[in-house]
């Protein structure tokens, strides 16, 4: 299934907690590129500084502290909650559930056609609302795997 927001964030987070990105609190430590960006001029010029024009293969950057790759960048991920202004995320709340219905869907992490000087979506924290009808290139999902589910068939 496709994550709640919530699981979604906490996983993105690999374990720094209150970190602004997945690997620390600098978008390129020591120029290093962690994620698939746009770098360059947007929309005009992609420099490809991190090699890659559209998505990259899954293990094109180092994992999180959770072992998982591109939880920014790359491509935004929908998420199974509705999307709301209020974000889920408290500290005495633990996996939130958002709300029942909506007209749009949650999804996190930014793409490849988004630049750190207009869409700092790159913060596990980001979010935006998209009509659940809507499509593109650089947007896909990421499967969660609830063990406490039953498979049946």
């Amino acid at each position: 299934s496709l994550p709640t927001e919530s699981c979604w964030e906490f996983a993105a987070r690999g374990g720094l907690d209150g970190a602004l990105f997945p690997w620390g609190d600098e978008f390129n430590p020591n120029g290093e590129h962690l994620a698939n960006t746009w770098q360059g001029i947007f929309p005009s010029s992609n420099s490809l500084e991190d090699g890659w024009y559209g998505t990259c293969p899954v293990d094109a950057f180092p994992a999180n502290g959770y072992g998982l790759h591109n939880v920014v960048g790359n491509i935004w991920e929908w998420c199974a909650d509705w999307f709301s202004v209020e974000h889920p995320l408290t500290p005495k709340m633990i996996d939130p559930i958002g709300p029942s219905d909506g007209d749009a869907k949650v999804q996190k992490g930014g793409s490849f056609l988004c630049h750190i000087s207009y869409c700092a979506r790159y913060r596990p924290a980001a979010r935006v609302g998209v009509s659940p009808d809507s499509t593109s290139s650089n947007v896909g999902f990421r499967c969660m795997y609830n063990p406490d589910s039953t498979i049946s068939g």
